[in-house]
C-alpha cells in the first residue's frame, strides 16, 4: 500500500507479456525477402550447345535467273557502248586540249567544248550504272533481300560497268587537268 500512499506506482506486468509474444513474428518477417522478377539462372537452351561444334555451310547460291542475267547482260553492254562513244569523244577533247592556248582564247574554247561533249557521251556508261544499281535496290525494297546467286550477278555487272566509269572519269580529269579547269 505503500504505493498508494506515496504516489509510486507498479507497471502492470501483462504489457510486457504481450510485447514479447509479438517478437518473434516480427523477427521473423524482418528475416524475408520481398519477391524479385529477377532472371532465373538456370541454364538457358543456347547454352546447352556445344561451341566446339563446326557450323555448317551455307547452302550453295542458286545461280541467276534468266531474265535477270539478260538485263544485266544488257545493261554492261550499253556500258561498253557508252564507253566507246566516250573514247572518240574523249581523243578529240585531248586533241584539242594538247594545243589549246591560254584560258580564255578560242582553242581553249574549243577544246572545253570537246570535253564537255565527252563528258555527256560518259552518259551512256553512268546510266547503264544507274540502272544496275537500281535492280538492286528494287530489289531489296520489293523482296526484302537479294538471293545469294542474284547478287554475285549484280555486283559483277555493277564492278565491270564502274571500272569502266572510273576510266572514263579519270581520262575526263586529266584532260581538265591540262585544261587547267
Amino acid at each position: 500500500m505503500r504505493a498508494a500512499e506515496g504516489g509510486l506506482r507498479q507497471r502492470p506486468v501483462i504489457g510486457l507479456a504481450r510485447i514479447f509474444w509479438l517478437v518473434p513474428p516480427l523477427a521473423a518477417a524482418a528475416c524475408t525477402s520481398p519477391v524479385v522478377l529477377a532472371p532465373s539462372l538456370a541454364p538457358r537452351s543456347a547454352e546447352a550447345i556445344d561451341p566446339r561444334l563446326p557450323i555448317p555451310p551455307a547452302p550453295p547460291a542458286a545461280p541467276a535467273g534468266a531474265a535477270l542475267r539478260a538485263r544485266l547482260a544488257e545493261l554492261v553492254a550499253q556500258a561498253r557502248a557508252g564507253d566507246q562513244a566516250f573514247a572518240s569523244a574523249a581523243a578529240e577533247a585531248e586533241r584539242l586540249a594538247a594545243v589549246a592556248g591560254e584560258a580564255q582564247s578560242e582553242s581553249w574554247i574549243a577544246a572545253q567544248q570537246a570535253l564537255s561533249l565527252a563528258v555527256a557521251a560518259r552518259g551512256q556508261t553512268t546510266r547503264a550504272l544507274g540502272d544496275i544499281d537500281e535492280i538492286a535496290a528494287t530489289a531489296l525494297a520489293n523482296r526484302g533481300g537479294i538471293a545469294p546467286g542474284d547478287l554475285a550477278a549484280i555486283e559483277q555487272a555493277a564492278a565491270e560497268a564502274a571500272a569502266i566509269d572510273a576510266r572514263g572519269a579519270a581520262r575526263v580529269e586529266a584532260i581538265q587537268a591540262r585544261l587547267g579547269s
